[in-house]
């Protein structure tokens, strides 16, 4: 039996948590660390680990609890809020790219190498840019403590439409090229899979309700059994339904978002994220990374295919959130959240490249794109979610929180915790509460 499995992880655990700190150090977030050190660990830079099968599947497992954990934290009454938008957003989120791609590779692409015809290798290129990668920025979000705020909430759900609207493009082209799909059937498919996806939820909530109310300790089957229903629902997504494993993970998180166990079961699967799944997840889409031999002509191709795949998801996502009412902050920061493109693209390419949709040369140019779009995503995130020095605490130094936590250094921390959090709601009901204090004292 081979065993270098475990010096692969070891390299991966070590090397993720020390660029982490690093990245963290200079006021950035950890994710991007983690995904630095994929690519200083893979073929692109040192050479010291490839991905192998069995990364792929941790991996693979990584991404599927990071999703659940997402669904777990998330907040339904503010999710159902933001479905209509969500919608609109993830719709100008793929039109958009779609048109910004096709345009690129049109004025590059112009000798035909293959069987398809230009139009739909150029088509091509432009659905590969409508793919989204919701866990680098759930996982940013969740650092940022940004996940259940109005935009987060509007990132996810945008997110996770914009999976589906991927799927339905990819369809469609790559049945013009191979008669064997059958677009009829796939859509079928997908409005199977949500039919499916509210009835198994619906169900194991109220099963799981009415369990955990036999006893008020908090006990490891009930997290036992919620890892259970995630991978099931992953399972079935991917399986029978060709929807995104990632989806029906996210579903199943969702299911139990509102059961009194929700917040042991999340400081659960926190642990295990972070000490494995998590960092291997992030490393190992460094690790895919290959930089093959580039001519002139194609790195301008990727300068230019990199410059409209990160304009094409902030202008398309953010006009649709300002068709929604957004602000132009919050229009500003669900553009970004939406812009990195991660292992959803690299999957997307592969799978066009197999039916003759792509030519091999053009590899390079999306390998790039995917890497800078999937590094620069968090770190413009931790920018466009950053407060305002001017946001000042002085406004509130003398309202009656200031005789909870007195004036000085103590009292503008906790202020500053609860600004920095958007903790809104916190500090209204602190205020509230401080108010209680101080009649009962007269």
């Amino acid at each position: 039996m081979e065993y270098g499995y475990l010096l692969s992880l070891a390299l991966i655990l070590l090397s993720t948590k020390l660029c982490g700190l690093v990245t963290k150090r200079i006021r950035l977030p950890q994710v991007v660390g983690a995904l630095a050190a994929g690519l200083l660990l893979g073929p692109a830079c040192l050479g010291i680990l490839k991905k192998t099968e069995f990364i792929t599947e941790v991996s693979e497992l990584g991404v599927i609890v990071l999703m659940f954990s997402a669904g777990l934290e998330t907040d339904i009454k503010e999710l159902k809020k933001t479905g209509k938008a969500s919608f609109i957003i993830a719709l100008c989120g793929v039109i958009v790219p779609l048109l910004g791609g096709f345009g690129v590779a049109s004025i590059f692409n112009t000798k035909n190498d293959l069987d398809t015809s230009l139009f739909l290798q150029n088509l091509f290129i432009g659905v590969i840019l409508t793919a989204t990668s919701v866990s680098i920025t759930v996982e940013t979000l969740k650092e940022l403590g940004k996940l259940s705020t109005k935009s987060g909430n509007a990132i996810l759900g945008a997110a996770l439409i914009d999976d589906i609207l991927g799927i339905i493009a990819l369809t469609i082209i790559t049945s013009a090229a191979d008669s064997s799909v059958n677009i009829g059937i796939v859509l079928l498919k997908i409005l199977l899979f949500f039919v499916f996806a509210i009835i198994a939820g619906v169900g194991f909530n109220y099963a799981y309700g009415i369990w955990c109310k036999r006893t008020k300790k908090d006990l490891r089957r009930y997290v036992i059994a919620g890892f259970v229903f995630c991978l099931l629902m992953a399972y079935c997504a991917e399986h029978f339904f060709g929807v995104a494993d990632i989806t029906g993970a996210f579903v199943a998180g969702l299911a139990m978002s509102t059961s009194s166990k929700a917040q042991y079961v999340t400081n659960r699967f926190e642990t295990l994220s972070y000490m494995l799944l998590s960092p291997v997840f992030f490393a190992s889409i460094g690790l895919q990374v290959v930089l093959p031999k580039m001519t002139t002509s194609i790195i301008v191709f990727s300068l230019l295919l990199l410059l409209v795949a990160v304009i094409s998801k902030v202008a398309g996502c953010g006009i649709g959130a300002k068709i929604c009412k957004y602000s132009n902050k919050d229009s500003l920061r669900i553009g970004v959240g939406m812009i990195s493109r991660g292992e959803v693209a690299l999957i997307v390419a592969s799978k066009g490249a197999a039916v003759g949709l792509m030519n091999d040369k053009y590899f390079g140019p999306i390998v790039i794109m995917v890497v800078v779009t999937t590094i620069i995503t968090p770190i413009l995130l931790k920018f466009v979610y950053k407060k305002k020095a001017s946001e000042p605490v002085e406004q509130l130094a003398g309202t009656e929180l200031v005789e909870s936590y007195g004036k000085g250094y103590k009292f503008e921390k906790r202020i500053q915790d609860m600004l920095a959090n958007d903790d809104q709601q916190t500090l209204n009901k602190t205020k509230t509460g401080t108010k209680t204090k101080a009649k009962k004292k007269k």
